[in-house]
C-alpha cells in the first residue's frame, strides 16, 4: 500500500515541486491550500494525469477547526497519513515600526501557529501506530534574523524551535521531525523584490546562484526516506553557503 504525505501550501512554489516529487516516488498526496484553488486542482490533475493519487483541500493552517476537518478528510480518503510537510508560510517586509500588530499575528499565525496545529492534528495517528515523519519549512532567517523581516523571522525560528522540542517529545513513540531552512528560492515569495536586491542576495550566496523549489523538495524527500532514519530534531540548512 502507497505511504500517504500531507503538504501545507502545496499549490505553488517548494510546496507544489513536493508534491510532484513524493507523487513521483510512489506516494499519496494530499495537497492543502487556502487561496489558489485553481493552482491546487491544476496539480492534483497534473499528478493524477501521470497515474497518481492525490486530493487537494482548502484549509487556512492558522484555524484549528479547519486543520481538524482537512485531517479528518486525508484520512478517510487514503486511511492514514504517514508524513506531515508543514510547507505553508506568508511573508512580509516591513520595519517594525511600520507593522502593524495585527499583521504581525497574521504572520505568527500562518507560519508558526499553523506548524503547532497540523503537528497536534497528525500526532495521535502516528503515536498510537509509533510510526511517522513530520518535517517544517523554516527559513535561514529563523536562523539568522532579517532587516525589516521581524515577525517572519520570529515565526520562523519559532518553527525550528517547535522542531527541536516535538523530535525529543515523540522520538520514543518512533516519530521523526526535522527541519528544513531554505535560503534564497526561486519562487513568488521573491516576487516584490527589485532585481537589483536579487542579484545582490545571489552574490551573497558562495554557490552565486538562487536555490530551486526542487532544492528543497529533494531535501525533504531524505529526511522522510530510510536513508534518514537516523536523524531527528535537526534543521537542515539548504542555502548555497548563505548561512
Amino acid at each position: 500500500m502507497n505511504k500517504t504525505v500531507l503538504i501545507t501550501g502545496a499549490s505553488r512554489g517548494i510546496g507544489a515541486q513536493t508534491a510532484r516529487l513524493f507523487s513521483e516516488n510512489g506516494f499519496n498526496v494530499v495537497i492543502n491550500y487556502y487561496k489558489s484553488e485553481s493552482a491546487a486542482f491544476a496539480l492534483r490533475d497534473e499528478i493524477i494525469n501521470k497515474g497518481g493519487n492525490a486530493i487537494a483541500i482548502c484549509c487556512d493552517v492558522a484555524n484549528e477547526a479547519e486543520v481538524t476537518q482537512m485531517f479528518n478528510t486525508a484520512n478517510k480518503v487514503f486511511g492514514q497519513l504517514d508524513i506531515l510537510v508543514n510547507n505553508a508560510g506568508i511573508a512580509m517586509q516591513k520595519l517594525i515600526t511600520e507593522t502593524s500588530f495585527d499583521e504581525y499575528r497574521r504572520i505568527i499565525n500562518v507560519n508558526l501557529d499553523g506548524v503547532f496545529n497540523c503537528c497536534k492534528a497528525v500526532l495521535p495517528q502516528m503515536i498510537s501506530r509509533k510510526s511517522g515523519i513530520i518535517i517544517n519549512v523554516s527559513s535561514m532567517w529563523g536562523q539568522t534574523g532579517a532587516s525589516c523581516e521581524v515577525a517572519y523571522s520570529a515565526a520562523k525560528a519559532g518553527v525550528i524551535g517547535l522542531t527541536k522540542a516535538l523530535a525529543k517529545e515523540v522520538g520514543l513513540s518512533g516519530i521523526r521531525v526535522n527541519c528544513v531552512a531554505p535560503g534564497v528560492i526561486a519562487t513568488d515569495m521573491l516576487g516584490d523584490l527589485e532585481e537589483q536586491t536579487l542579484e545582490e542576495l545571489k552574490s551573497e550566496t558562495p554557490l552565486n546562484c538562487l536555490g530551486t523549489p526542487n532544492d528543497i523538495a529533494e531535501a525533504i524527500l531524505f529526511l522522510s526516506s530510510d536513508k534518514a532514519k537516523f536523524i531527528t530534531g535537526q534543521v537542515i540548512s539548504v542555502n548555497g553557503g548563505f548561512v
